[in-house]
């Protein structure tokens, strides 16, 4: 699979890691956690990686260090608000406010932690900047893909993006304040609701983030077959546990590719 060549099968069987399944070029790696493989006792068990919801903090720590032998580098941490900030995670500070980040530079690794949000992945087709948003309803109706991709600085012709681990169709009940938000952005996200007996909605999140990337001209779209609330295996769910861990999406540019990469265009010149 395309953004897993870091990560050998050994280490894949063992953290039960998640490697996205799409076209992004060689350079390009990801991965999600699942709950799996850490140290965490319940109900955070066992590989929460967030620092802000109960947990141990020794556990959560060593948690974040088992994940770091995966990865060229500490994560860009971020204090999600369900906002619209990104910013550039090679510049960032530990735990800055923001709910997206983004990289040019090898070796910086992107991060978001979600637990029914949906964590979403971005990369351009030459491999030269990736960034992840972390786009629960609110941050996804305040513009925060919209904010992502103005950061990356490139044309969503030339971005493909993977729809990562959230709450499914069947389970995201919301108000009408919730979808009327949505409708009064783009009126074809009624089709993202259906109603209920009880004057609720269930929400496609899914859906939505795909109309956004669609009238951002981005047309690669993959992912997008995960439930949290129904996989308590694998997937922490707030909507479904309440106090719970998270599960985080990452992303970077291989610093290895992008030496080769440098060294075959100095030999052609």
């Amino acid at each position: 699979m395309h953004g897993g060549g870091a990560i050998d099968h050994e280490s894949y069987v063992m953290h039960e890691f998640i490697i996205p399944d799409w076209p992004a070029p060689p350079g390009v790696r990801a991965l999600v956690t699942t709950r799996a493989g850490g140290v965490s006792q319940a109900p955070w068990d066992s590989l929460n990686l967030a620092d802000h919801v109960g947990d141990d903090p020794a556990a959560v720590a060593e948690n974040r260090r088992l994940l770091r032998a995966h990865l060229p580098a500490e994560p860009a941490w971020l204090r999600q608000v369900h906002g619209t900030q990104c910013i550039d995670a090679g510049r960032s500070g530990k735990n800055t406010e923001a709910d997206a980040s983004f990289t040019r530079v090898p070796g910086v690794v992107c991060a978001v932690l979600t637990a029914d949000c949906l964590p979403l992945l971005l990369c351009d087709e030459r491999g030269s900047v990736v960034a992840a948003a972390h786009a629960g309803w609110r941050g996804l109706a305040g513009g925060v893909i919209e904010a992502t991709v103005a950061a990356m600085g490139q044309p969503g012709e030339r971005l493909m993006a993977w729809l990562g681990p959230a709450i499914g169709p069947d389970n995201f009940e919301v108000g009408g304040e919730v979808r009327a938000a949505f409708i009064a952005h783009d009126p074809q996200s009624a089709e993202a609701f259906a109603a209920k007996s009880n004057g609720k909605w269930l929400c496609n999140l899914y859906l939505l983030v795909q109309q956004r990337l669609t009238a951002l001209g981005i047309r690669r779209i993959a992912g997008a077959d995960f439930c949290t609330v129904n996989d308590t295996e694998r997937f922490y769910s707030y909507r479904r546990d309440g106090v719970t861990g998270r599960q985080a999406c990452l992303i970077w540019i291989d610093s290895r590719h992008a030496a080769l990469q440098n060294r075959a265009v100095q030999s052609i010149s």
